[in-house]
């Protein structure tokens, strides 16, 4: 193992994306990540009850009850509700950021003031694209009926986001263009 893998960053934070289903977080995600390989940055991963098959992140596949008794033992850091889903990050990330070790978390919206609160410090990383290419993106994977898509552009313009630190990335273009920017705020060029 080289010395630079053993020295931590000034300062780890914890970079939390968000955006409306189908704004592309996980194919932004999936692009930076091998682009900071090497660099003092985890990736968390969410645990959902959702099906390992349903496709889209690679997350931890929880039964309700599974979900439940985590919960109820502390193992997340943080939890949320979405969609008919529970979603929980695991409190492992904040061992990480104890270790000198960024951390990019796959958040919520909605949830935006739940993460703040426990993590004051964190980035929040707005993901956008415009409306029609959003559409176009939630029909394009034909994983919700017509009145779901009807629904998640409801809620993509539902949530005003607001936070001192925010940063937005449109990623209405080409993955690389916004997939680029995420790559420098990572590595902590801007």
């Amino acid at each position: 193992m080289s010395a630079e893998f053993c020295v931590p960053p000034a300062r780890p934070r914890l970079f939390y994306v968000i955006g409306p289903s189908g704004a592309g977080k996980d194919s932004l995600l999936a692009y930076a990540r091998p682009r900071v390989a090497g660099r003092p940055l985890a990736f968390a991963h969410r645990y959902i009850t959702r099906p390992a098959s349903a496709g889209g992140e690679n997350h931890v596949a929880l039964s309700e009850a599974e979900f439940a008794a985590r919960a109820l033992a502390g193992c997340f850091a943080l939890t949320w509700n979405s969609h008919g889903l529970l979603y929980g990050i695991g409190c492992e990330v904040e061992d990480w950021l104890q270790h000198g070790l960024s951390v990019v978390v796959n958040g919520s919206r909605e949830h935006l003031p739940q993460a703040a609160s426990r993590f004051p410090a964190m980035v929040p990383i707005l993901v956008s694209v415009h409306q029609d290419e959003l559409r176009r993106r939630l029909e394009a994977r034909g994983r919700e009926t017509a009145e779901g898509i009807a629904e998640r552009l409801r809620r993509a313009s539902a949530f005003p986001v607001h936070h001192p630190a925010l940063v937005q990335l449109d990623n209405s273009g080409p993955l690389e263009q916004a997939g680029e920017q995420l790559v420098r705020l990572l590595r902590g060029e801007i």
